[in-house]
């Protein structure tokens, strides 16, 4: 198509409606109908388009982003760095038969990874931040401790790709930019103006370096802020709980919110010595009392017969939860929250040992023992722990106190860890390895000689009683974490495949032969793993 000088240029709106009607519908502007309109369009097109491009501006430039902050820390040691590297190349399930084979886990090996390395001090590498926060996005158990390795450069990355957020939102304004308690400046201006989470942040930074001052901090606000952040600013005094907290704590008993109260009265009874524990020991020694008119001393219980108001001011639930009853609930969080020291003095100067071995009249003994293992976790009293707990080798479901698993759990972490250790590996030796999964759980890693032996042992004879490994799949993935990996030298008695009984399951001693190279090969690599990071213990 030809124009003249004169002859404005067609615009390009007239050109793609020409394009759409069709050159015999609609002739393109400047050109003559008939067969050489089609050509004429498409010469007028790459005009126009030649004439937009050359006659573009140029956009403005975005801002350059800012640099990434210094990181401080020492970088990691080449095999160190290496070996992350290939920690976080590995994906789990890539074998997809559920066989795991002789090969070690590596994903299952990043956690303990990202613990030696944050105790050590090191820095990651910048090419590996990516990688890095990939896996700590796939993976929320990894999340704090990735979140610590990475450092300060991780929020800066986060900040330029959505798919990271979540560092924002687990970090907001990252630790290292939380103010100390020497700068009260900062510190009130974040706590005044601050988002939610980063106050939380704050609180829970300030309580563990100056517990008062947080303390004091919240108690600023404390008559304005909402009852969803009260109450989350409250369990923040968790760490750091003392006896200076137990004013603030008591004001806060007259709460509005009902949940405000429940934290507070629980707080309060965590401390033996305060108020709450004082008035609770004596409606909770009111309940329980010993009767000498028989053969045996026995505990006789009396649970109250009404929730009165002074009883829901300190935290009493009065409404029980559905299929219980209201008497035996109120029990319950009576001597739960009552101070374990009362009850010697109450229960003629017995032991913890001693009156947990009382019988008890009426049914009341799974309700008692299990307030009192309430207590004893709350109040971190391992004297009552061990009474509770009994002896490892106690048959059934439990030792004096009855407990269950999950209670023992919990009863074990209050122990020494040394102590711990001990009582789990007895628990093994007495009941072998179905139901110490939980209680593996609680132990220190890397797990003690006497609890290491005690597993090996344990995963041996059930080897040899012919049941196949991944009957014990979760206690063996443990083992390869926390067996020390000084054990590994005592599994190469047991990577031969045994003559199977008749009565064996098909196969299961080559499967078992696989199940002891791989724990072993992965003691090895953590030994090796350990040596990379460096040899002196952090």
């Amino acid at each position: 198509m030809r124009t003249t000088p004169t002859s404005p240029a067609p615009s390009w709106d007239e050109l793609v409606t020409a394009a759409l009607l069709g050159t015999d519908r609609r002739t393109p502007p400047g050109a003559a109908p008939g067969r050489t309109a089609p050509a004429a369009l498409l010469d007028a097109a790459a005009a126009e388009t030649v004439r937009r491009r050359a006659g573009l501006r140029p956009g403005r430039a975005a801002p350059r982003p800012e640099p990434a902050p210094a990181d401080p820390r020492p970088t990691l040691p080449a095999p160190a760095a290496r070996r992350l590297a290939l920690l976080l190349a590995d994906r789990p399930g890539t074998g997809g038969t559920g066989r795991r084979g002789t090969a070690p886990d590596l994903m299952e090996l990043l956690p303990q990874w990202l613990a030696a390395a944050n105790a050590r001090g090191f820095a990651p590498p910048a090419e590996a931040l990516p990688a890095l926060l990939d896996a700590a996005r796939g993976r929320t158990d990894l999340r704090a401790p990735a979140l610590r390795f990475a450092g300060p450069r991780a929020l800066w990355l986060a900040r330029l790709n959505p798919e990271w957020r979540f560092v924002l939102r687990a970090a907001p304004g990252g630790d290292a930019s939380l103010p100390g308690p020497e700068e009260s400046g900062r510190v009130e201006k974040l706590w005044q103006e601050g988002l939610f989470a980063e106050r939380v942040a704050l609180l829970a930074s300030l309580r563990s370096r100056a517990p008062d001052t947080a303390r004091a901090l919240l108690e600023s606000t404390w008559p304005t802020e909402r009852a969803e952040d009260r109450l989350m600013f409250l369990d923040s005094l968790r760490t750091g709980l003392g006896e200076r907290d137990e004013p603030f704590l008591e004001a806060a008993l007259a709460d509005r919110s009902r949940n405000v109260r429940a934290t507070a009265a629980e707080l309060l009874s965590a401390l033996p010595g305060s108020a709450l524990a004082a008035r609770m020991a004596v409606r909770a020694g009111a309940c329980v009392a010993v009767d000498h008119t028989g053969d045996t001393p026995t505990l006789v219980v009396k649970a109250p017969h009404e929730c009165d108001a002074g009883m829901e001011r300190d935290g009493v639930a009065s409404r029980a939860p559905v299929g219980r009853g209201e008497r035996s609930w109120w029990l319950g969080q009576l001597v739960e929250a009552a101070p374990l020291g009362a009850w010697p003095a109450r229960l003629g100067g017995r032991t913890p040992e001693q009156i947990v071995a009382l019988p008890v009249d009426d049914d009341w003994l799974g309700e008692l023992h299990a307030a009192w293992c309430r207590a004893a976790v709350r109040q971190r009293d391992a004297a009552w722990s061990r009474a509770l707990l009994g002896r490892p080798s106690s048959p059934g479901a439990g030792g004096p106190g009855a407990v269950s698993l999950a209670e023992r759990a919990k009863l074990l972490s209050t122990l020494p860890v040394g102590e711990r250790a001990e009582w789990v590996a007895g628990f093994i030796a007495a009941h072998g390895l179905s139901e110490a999964f939980q209680l593996l759980g609680v132990c220190a890693v890397p797990w003690a000689a006497p609890l290491g032996r005690a597993v090996v042992d344990a995963l041996n004879i059930a080897r040899d009683a012919g049941s196949y490994p991944w009957s014990f799949s979760g206690v063996m993935g443990l083992a390869e974490r926390c067996l020390d990996p000084s054990e590994a030298s005592r599994l190469d008695a047991l990577l031969a495949v045994p003559d199977e009984p008749e009565d064996a399951s098909p196969g299961a001693g080559g499967y078992w032969a696989e199940a002891f190279q791989r724990l072993g090969t992965t003691l090895r690599l953590r030994a090796v793993m350990a040596q990379e990071l460096g040899d002196a213990p952090p």
